[in-house]
């Protein structure tokens, strides 16, 4: 009893350090969020008081929130394929212990190890019309006869700031889907190969069941990161051209920073964390029901 009685002691000691780091910078910073969804709360001067639930009607009669939900449903959509695509056909091509294969593998990380705002910062000097080197390279290779604005229209910005995202996080879900393509056995491989599959059938048969783990983690990571998409938007798009790049993050910033409403602000934090809630439980569910199958 005195044994089991101190290693339960020595667990709690060991927890306590996260129970306190998630109580201080999660749990109580959520309530406050929560407190001041409830209330008239400006960011620097004002009177405060109660006004539920009008934070919240005032977000979604906006005349920015339901364009900004659909352009970052469909830039969440167009980033999960494109980028969960290449990273599948990254880590095949990395597979094999190959000559070679280690220097690829850490090319294809390397983006990964930049900051987002830094990369952001990065592109939107390439992508500079006036000074960018890609759009005199294109202009010197006779394809274009003017300076290319690759942020100048919604579709073209929605496009170089999905390659932005792609170039930048490709390596780091080619390392996660590598890991667990590692995890195959051979010996499953080669019974296939013995039985005549040829490698499509392979493919399908053994390579995708067996790596829904990592596909899964990918999948969700994707998807959370790109609803809460802020720091390339904001470095490369402001949001514009005509607030067709405005991402529901963006949102919240322009609420509490632009308009110093931390109250409007907050009910539309509570409003993207519900959604991210049961997205992710839904996700879970769908993947769950899967396994069972």
């Amino acid at each position: 009893m005195q044994v089991r009685a101190s290693r339960k002691v020595q667990g709690l000691g060991y927890a306590a350090p996260t129970a306190v780091f998630v109580a201080v910078f999660f749990l109580l910073p959520l309530l406050l969020v929560g407190q001041m969804s409830l209330n008239d709360w400006p960011l620097l001067a004002g009177d405060q008081g109660g006004n539920a639930p009008e934070n919240y009607t005032d977000v979604t009669d906006g005349p920015l929130f339901w364009p900004a939900v659909r352009f970052t449903l469909l830039y969440t959509g167009i980033v999960t394929v494109v980028l969960l695509g290449l990273a599948l056909l990254l880590a095949l091509l990395v597979q094999e212990s190959r000559p070679g294969a280690g220097f690829f593998r850490t090319v294809y990380f390397l983006p990964g190890a930049l900051g987002l705002a830094s990369a952001s910062l990065l592109f939107w000097g390439l992508y500079s019309p006036t000074t960018g080197p890609l759009s005199r390279a294109l202009e010197r290779l006779g394809l274009v006869d003017d300076p290319v604005s690759f942020l100048g229209s919604p579709t073209s910005a929605l496009l170089s700031t999905v390659f932005l995202v792609v170039w930048k996080f490709a390596g780091f879900y080619m390392l996660i889907l590598l890991v667990g393509l590692q995890r195959i056995p051979h010996e499953v491989y080669e019974a296939a190969r013995i039985d005549g599959a040829s490698r499509a059938q392979i493919f399908r048969g053994i390579t995708l069941p067996l790596l829904k783990p990592s596909l899964a983690l990918s999948l969700l990571l994707c998807v959370t990161g790109s609803l809460l998409a802020f720091d390339q938007f904001f470095v490369l798009t402001k949001g514009g051209p005509d607030n067709s790049t405005v991402t529901v993050v963006q949102l919240v910033y322009r609420e509490a920073f632009q308009r110093l409403d931390l109250g409007t602000a907050a009910a539309l934090s509570i409003i993207v964390l519900a959604a991210l809630l049961l997205l992710n439980a839904l996700q879970f569910r769908g993947l769950r029901r899967a396994d069972e199958s």
